[in-house]
């Protein structure tokens, strides 16, 4: 039987971010995640719906998103679905999650939805920034933590 387990949502941190680490060292994050919706209804009226979902974030995406991201935060996340049950007070309960393999910073840089500092980068779980090569760096090599943004263009190169 084949299946297939691919999620991707856009929209807005319900909260700031928090990164903890695990004895191993590596970062996680447990983010909730607002995605609206706006439909019309059968009066023709329009209905504004919101999903809140749970994203789990890893390893370097997780700090990425501890540093540069906070509530309100306009991302696109990229992931699987997974599904935990546990017992609690002897009720068994279960909750449908999102499991991030890769994240894109959306919004204007240093501007609204609190915080949102990045524009439109890629970072994926492999550690990766989407405009960087990617693959491990060369040994011995050390590969920076966020590339640098480049210089707003000059009055010459605006082609308008």
């Amino acid at each position: 039987m084949a299946s297939f387990n691919r999620v991707i949502l856009l929209g807005n941190l319900t909260r700031d971010v928090e990164v903890r680490y695990l004895q191993s060292g590596t970062a996680v994050a447990d983010v909730g995640l607002a995605v609206n919706d706006r439909r019309k209804g059968q009066n023709g009226e329009w209905i504004e719906e919101t999903t809140f979902v749970d994203v789990t974030l890893w390893g370097r995406t997780a700090e990425v998103a501890g540093e540069y991201l906070g509530k309100g935060s306009p991302i696109l996340i990229e992931g699987r679905l997974k599904y935990d049950t546990w017992e609690k007070d002897g009720q068994k309960r279960s909750k449908l999650s999102v499991v991030c393999e890769r994240m894109q910073m959306v919004g204007a840089k240093g501007g609204g939805g609190g915080g949102g500092r990045g524009q439109n980068q890629n970072f994926d779980e492999g550690g990766d920034y989407g405009d960087a090569p990617s693959g491990p760096p060369a040994r011995g090599a050390q590969r920076s933590a966020a590339p640098s943004a480049p210089p707003p263009p000059t009055q010459d190169e605006i082609p308008f």
